[in-house]
């Protein structure tokens, strides 16, 4: 064997005694084919910065079939992949071979196949790590399974939104649910509470919005002209006095979709502490409501393997159903 023959994970130089680790080649398997480099590198080198892995990508310290690359470079089976020399922080719970993680969602597991497998998300939880947070549902996930060859997420959802959550166990099934999202052939619906009584059976909704990063790092969405197209179809499922439940077919999937639109529709989402009415949601608390009333509740597909069709479905949480029975005793009784 080579020294650029090693498969993905080995080391050609052993580390050193103050953690650094020596230089590395990996060769990209079938697997990890089409992951961008920084993702790439972000995963095999757990505890390492990202900023220092965009600063020895900027240097040309990582070489790709010895040629520098940039952060969206897209890796390939076969490449060739130079990792300098870099110290990476001393074993932890997230990347310790050896440490036992105690499972969190072999419960929420509702489908699994050697392609894919879908959760019911709890609320929360973010999906991912990043901004403050440690660990999110995709670093348990590996962490509970350290032996999978991939763990991806196919999309995101919000860390307050309950529900189905996808995550690709194969490259191809990631492409594949990939190009189905962009194609708009999946069929994903949620249920929300909103503020106000809705009237209408069935409505569309489209509005353009617009994306913004706030003076401190927080992320928010805004109608705006200039933004990008985003489209819902609402239906109503029941009036609960002052509150409609709703369910919403998604068309397209921007950041914060239904959040924005309704918000701006003058329905805002209850227990929504970013677009929602603040007061309202206060006064909820008290009720009982503890968190925003946002739910995935299915998804159908076609199996990106099989292509057998394909329906994952999440029971709405125990907090939301007992809220929604309040609601309606409430109601009835007024």
């Amino acid at each position: 064997m080579t020294r650029d023959e090693h498969s993905i994970g080995e080391m050609v130089n052993l580390s050193k005694a103050d953690g650094t680790q020596g230089v590395r080649q990996h060769t990209v398997d079938e697997e990890s084919a089409g992951q961008r480099i920084d993702n790439y590198l972000a995963k095999v080198l757990k505890g390492v910065p990202k900023s220092h892995l965009y600063r020895i990508l900027r240097s040309g310290e990582v070489r790709v079939n010895s040629k520098r690359v940039d952060a969206t470079y897209r890796i390939e089976d076969g490449d060739k992949i130079r990792i300098p020399p870099i110290r990476t922080t001393a074993p932890t719970e997230t990347n310790s071979p050896g440490m036992k993680v105690a499972p969190r969602f072999e419960e929420a597991v509702i489908f699994e196949d050697d392609a894919m497998l879908a959760l019911n998300k709890p609320a929360g939880m973010a999906v991912h790590g990043g901004s403050g947070i440690s660990r999110g549902v995709i670093e348990q996930l590996r962490m509970e399974r350290p032996h999978a060859k991939l763990l991806e997420l196919v999309h995101r959802l919000d860390k307050e939104t309950s529900g189905v959550l996808m995550v690709a166990k194969k490259r191809s099934a990631l492409v594949s649910l990939h190009d189905m999202m962009r194609a708009n052939r999946m069929d994903k619906r949620y249920l929300m509470l909103v503020h106000g009584h809705w009237t209408e059976k069935k409505k569309r909704v489209t509005l353009t919005l617009q994306k913004h990063v706030t003076d401190n790092g927080e992320r928010k969405v805004t109608v705006e002209e200039e933004g990008q197209l985003s489209e819902t179809i609402f239906h109503l499922r029941k009036n609960l006095g002052d509150f409609s439940l709703l369910e919403a077919q998604l068309i397209t999937g921007r950041t914060h979709q239904l959040r924005v639109q309704l918000s701006h529709l003058g329905f805002p989402i209850a227990g929504d502490d970013k677009y929602g009415d603040f007061a309202l949601n206060k006064q909820l608390q008290k009720r009982g409501l503890k968190r925003m009333f946002l739910h995935s509740a299915q998804t159908v597909i076609k199996h990106p393997v099989s292509g057998e069709r394909l329906e994952l479905c999440a029971p709405l949480p125990k907090e939301l159903e007992s809220f929604l029975r309040r609601l309606d005793t409430e109601n009835t009784n007024a």
